[in-house]
């Protein structure tokens, strides 16, 4: 006759079996709930149970909620929820409450928790303690779903019997409970990609959309395209192809020479209003009273000289976008003015007493840390948020070197039909240097270069000899006694004769080959050899 041990084993076997359709049930569908009430009648033949509920956790497993129910209940369960001490008992394997009914308390039950029965204060929410008694719940069996290996609900056994659940029947609810976490793992994954796939399309909407407004807005003409290859020059695109559709405040930030205006520009064709005028207005260039007339306009009479009344930018801008550079500078006084215009879309001419409509997009620029200005009480905090509705920052020419090229290219073509002389391409030492260069002065001071250079060219290869600017110094090789500084001291005029000597007879006497040996230029080296007396030997 076969051992007691035996025979519990068999019974666990022909359990198990009996769960093996469960597999093919949960792999019908990527949303368990569409086939929960399959797997409940599945478990039914490995584990008796009159309801079967999956409950999904909060993030703090503080709550719970309803995700999946084999049959309805009487009343509708609200999210249930219970104190911190909770957590750690719903966290566990399995959880077994012996009876419901038996203790006068609603929000107290018996728990077994590996072989330990005992009273345990659950905090339950009342509501779903009442509507598991409407349906004559006694006992229940929990077991933990976990996903990933984070706990994120529970598989709920329901019974109208007293102590219905023991040890072995928690095991098998613990191997029902990882096959349903199985199939919830699958379910988030399919929502990550169905999610990612979706991102991807909206990514790809927006660069074709990016794409589609640059090609429209290049053909349009004008000196301020959006030239730029590079991840960050894109991203900056993409943000004000979001914003564009809008009619939100846009704060342009950066260093001088990134471009602000261009993408200012940028902003006002793709927006609704690209058939309205684009104003721009400087607010360093002007002293206060005058940026204040033309920002708001003035009556005649308002000062004097204003012999006419004349309407100011932001009536010139109706309609359309004014943009408003370097607005880190506007005086405070005209910020206050100018606050009005934000909040309540309204202004009044100088000297003037009629309310006027502000009809106008806002896009605002500044090479300032208006923080820092707010800090020293340079600039409105209340301006700074106004202004501060969506804000994009454009990235120094330095940190896109990718752009560069694309850059040169674009002003090569661009002022030679300017000046009228073609020029024959860019050498390679030049573009070298070009990309070697630092740009503080950003696509700003690039542009200058470029047209600099097309001049000195006069139609021919530009070369390193044409750019206006001075690259950081590459290592020389320096003379043992000169690369230490020894306690008397060296003679530093004798030391860069020494370096021009070895600069010149190293280029074969070549100028321009011995000034980008030392770093310089050939006015600067030609300076260093009239100095030292070596002008002699220029050939």
């Amino acid at each position: 006759m076969p051992a007691s041990g035996e025979l519990q084993l068999a019974a666990r076997l022909r359990r198990l079996e009996a769960l093996e359709p469960l597999i093919t049930t949960l792999g019908e569908s990527l949303d368990v709930r569409e086939v929960f009430e399959q797997v409940a009648v599945v478990a039914r033949e490995a584990l008796p149970h009159d309801l079967l509920v999956l409950g999904r956790f909060g993030d703090n497993l503080d709550s719970a909620r309803v995700y999946a129910l084999s049959q309805d209940l009487v009343g509708e369960p609200e999210p249930a929820r219970w104190a911190p001490h909770m957590r750690e008992l719903f966290s566990r394997d399995s959880l077994i409450t012996r009876d419901l009914q038996d203790h006068p308390d609603p929000c107290t039950a018996r728990f077994l928790a590996r072989g330990e029965e005992r009273w345990v204060d659950a905090d339950i929410d009342s509501t779903m303690k009442g509507v598991l008694l409407r349906n004559q719940i006694r006992s229940t069996l929990n077991a933990a779903v976990r996903v990933r290996g984070r706990t994120v609900g529970g598989l709920l056994f329901f019974s109208r019997k007293f102590s219905a659940y023991d040890d072995e029947d928690a095991f098998i609810a613990c191997r029902i409970a990882n096959l349903v976490g199985l199939a919830l793992a699958h379910e988030q994954l399919a929502e990550e990609a169905r999610q990612a796939a979706e991102a991807r399309e909206r990514a790809a909407r927006l660069e074709q959309r990016v794409a589609r407004l640059t090609e429209e807005l290049a053909t349009s003409g004008g000196p301020h395209r959006q030239v730029g290859v590079s991840r960050q020059w894109r991203d900056v695109l993409a943000q004000a192809t979001k914003v564009a559709a809008t009619d939100a405040t846009v704060l342009l930030t950066g260093e001088s020479g990134t471009g602000k205006e261009v993408v200012a520009r940028f902003v006002h064709g793709a927006s609704r209003r690209k058939d309205g005028p684009f104003v721009a207005l400087n607010c360093a260039a002007l002293p206060e009273q005058l940026l204040e007339s033309e920002l708001f306009g003035h009556e005649k009479g308002a000062f004097t000289g204003a012999a006419s009344a004349r309407a100011g930018s932001i009536e010139q801008a109706a309609g359309g976008t004014l943009f408003l550079d370097e607005v880190g500078e506007m005086s405070v006084a005209v910020q206050a003015k100018f606050l009005r215009v934000l909040q309540e879309r309204e202004f009044q001419r100088l000297g003037g007493a009629a309310v006027r409509r502000a009809d106008v997009r806002i896009v605002a620029a500044t090479n300032r840390d208006l923080g820092a200005a707010i800090a020293q009480k340079q600039f409105r905090e209340d301006l700074y948020y106004r202004l501060h509705v969506f804000e994009i920052h454009l990235p120094p020419l330095r940190e896109r070197p990718d752009d560069i090229v694309a850059l040169l290219d674009h002003f090569v073509r661009e002022l030679c039909a300017a000046v009228g002389r073609p020029a024959a391409g860019v050498s390679v030492d030049a573009r070298q240097q070009l990309l070697a260069y630092a740009w503080p002065g950003n696509v700003r001071e690039l542009r200058n270069a470029v047209e600099r250079a097309i001049i000195l060219s006069e139609g021919g290869l530009i070369t390193s000899e044409h750019l206006p600017i001075q690259l950081a110094r590459r290592p020389s090789v320096v003379p043992e006694a000169a690369s230490a500084l020894p306690p008397e001291g060296i003679d530093l005029e004798r030391v860069e004769r020494s370096l021009v000597e070895q600069a010149l007879a190293r280029a074969g006497n070549n100028k321009s080959r011995a000034a980008r040996l030392l770093g310089l230029t050939r006015a600067q080296l030609y300076t260093r050899l009239e100095r030292y007396g070596l002008a002699k030997a220029r050939s």
